[in-house]
């Protein structure tokens, strides 16, 4: 494909469809990771309401009693969730289709948020918690999958962006509602609305094909131009695109003769490759570099402190901003997917890599500025750190990382790679999750913690220097790999 046609390509009306309903998923991702951040206190029977003051544990049957330690479970179990949604979602995903994966998802998000809603203790809560996580774990591995795979190639940066813009939108969701139902038993709310959200997603993926790069993998070629053809636009040509899946119809497949009239004969074009397994992936030396830098990058987007904000803003601030700590979690949640909007487009001018390391410096510098802020009480420098701190995030460490994965590798390994990546994503969300209120407490909280998250921010963005690649323009992982090696000597 020609330089001046592979940058034309048009937006049709069912790519949109199927980005939106692709990434209901990565929503609900943001949605449950938040859910129990501004209800905390009423969940716990602390209080009554967010506006109230803090009160003695009771038993009421408007909430659940749990110390802060039963809490922190809680939270932290829907990582875990994720975790195994993560590990599971790239291996069905390869062998059977990316369709069949996401419509999975829908049926945890479902069952979770049911859950989570009629639960009357920390049992069936945290229940609910875990089967939201699987379904939230799976969704974000396969998700940016499918949707690299019917983007336009020379816009998949701005496409693949749309996981982190919709994790976002699901956070704000939650964190709006919790402003406003944060009290009584109507915290319950909160949680059946994503119930609701699943049910809309199913609906919705019944009329998503499955992904036509998939479906050329596994020798469906004919069905794959046509999925591709519906997605593209009637008119559009196709062919460029056709040619750079390099598979062919398989002599034992029944339809090899019709397909090989709708595919453009070519010499080079090799045999497709075995998917390959999770475990064969990170033994491979040909996937390992690849693996080592998502995985790098997905540990960088958690240690850099993003979720300490998203789960514990309200608590952590409140000392410092009693009356308005709920209202600015709103406002940064707001923020998070307003700049994403606005910065999606980056990383396919300046590159992915340059991204990351502007995002990556600027959440280093936020945090030294919220430590000082909460340390010395300033209330305008605490919240003005706090919004720089999630508008840096959303520049690079947002949206990058998930789009990472299906260019560092070929389409067979990709479902191992992001299952690599979202697992390491998913361990260090936990320890996050349940080790930060700890940690923050041992070191007599005022932001003391935020001087730990400078450092880290240092440590990995040297990382994210030396061993990420620049993927940007780059027609596949082989030539991705050849340009690093040769930076390199």
């Amino acid at each position: 494909m020609a330089p001046h046609e592979a940058s034309r390509w048009r937006l049709t009306p069912y790519l949109i469809y199927l980005v939106l309903v692709t990434t209901l998923g990565p929503l609900q991702f943001g949605y449950h990771l938040a859910e129990l951040n501004a209800p905390q206190a009423v969940i716990t029977c602390q209080k009554k309401s967010i506006t109230d003051k803090l009160r003695p544990l009771t038993q009421r049957p408007t909430c659940i009693p749990m110390n802060p330690s039963q809490f922190g479970l809680v939270s932290s179990i829907y990582t875990l969730g994720g975790l195994l949604g993560a590990l599971l979602a790239g291996p069905i995903s390869t062998k059977y289709g990316r369709l069949f994966a996401l419509r999975t998802t829908t049926i945890f998000f479902i069952l979770g948020s049911v859950a989570e809603t009629l639960a009357t203790g920390i049992s069936i809560l945290s229940l609910g918690r875990l089967l939201s996580g699987v379904g939230a774990g799976a969704s974000i591995v396969v998700g940016p999958i499918y949707i690299s795979e019917i983007a336009p190639p020379t816009a998949k940066g701005f496409f693949g962006a749309f996981t982190q813009v919709m994790t976002n939108v699901g956070i704000l969701l939650t964190q709006t509602l919790g402003y406003f139902l944060s009290k009584g038993s109507m915290w319950r709310i909160i949680l059946a609305v994503a119930g609701i959200i699943g049910g809309v997603e199913l609906l919705g993926l019944s009329l998503v094909p499955e992904s036509p790069i998939w479906l050329a993998e596994h020798q469906h070629l004919g069905h794959a131009r046509q999925v591709l053809q519906r997605i593209r636009g009637k008119n559009a040509d196709i062919e460029g695109e056709v040619k750079a899946w390099k598979v062919s119809a398989a002599p034992g497949n029944e339809n090899a003769e019709e397909e090989s009239l709708l595919t453009p004969s070519s010499g080079n074009m090799a045999p497709k490759k075995p998917p390959v397994t999770i475990l064969s992936a990170v033994t491979n030396p040909a996937y390992r570099q690849a693996i080592i830098a998502v995985v790098g990058v997905m540990v960088a987007q958690q240690f850099t402190g993003i979720n300490s904000i998203v789960m514990y803003s309200v608590a952590l601030l409140q000392s410092i901003l009693p009356t308005t700590a709920a209202l600015l979690a709103v406002g940064i949640s707001a923020l998070n997917l307003v700049i994403t909007l606005a910065c999606s487009p980056l990383p396919d001018k300046i590159g992915r890599k340059t991204c990351l390391l502007l995002s990556i410096t600027g959440m280093g510098l936020s945090s030294v500025l919220l430590a000082l802020g909460i340390s010395l009480g300033l209330k305008a420098l605490s919240a003005v750190a706090a919004l720089l701190f999630v508008a840096c995030f959303a520049v690079g460490l947002g949206p990058v990382p998930f789009i990472l994965a299906s260019e560092l590798v070929g389409p067979e390994a990709v479902g191992a790679t992001q299952s690599w990546a979202l697992a390491a994503n998913w361990i260090a969300t936990f320890v996050v999750a349940q080790f930060f209120p700890i940690l923050n407490n041992a070191l007599g909280g005022k932001g003391k913690i935020y001087w730990l998250f400078a450092v880290l921010s240092v440590v990995l963005g040297a990382f994210i220097y030396w061993r990420v690649p620049e993927t940007k323009g780059k027609a596949n992982a082989d030539e991705v790999w050849g340009r690093e090696q040769r930076r390199r000597d």
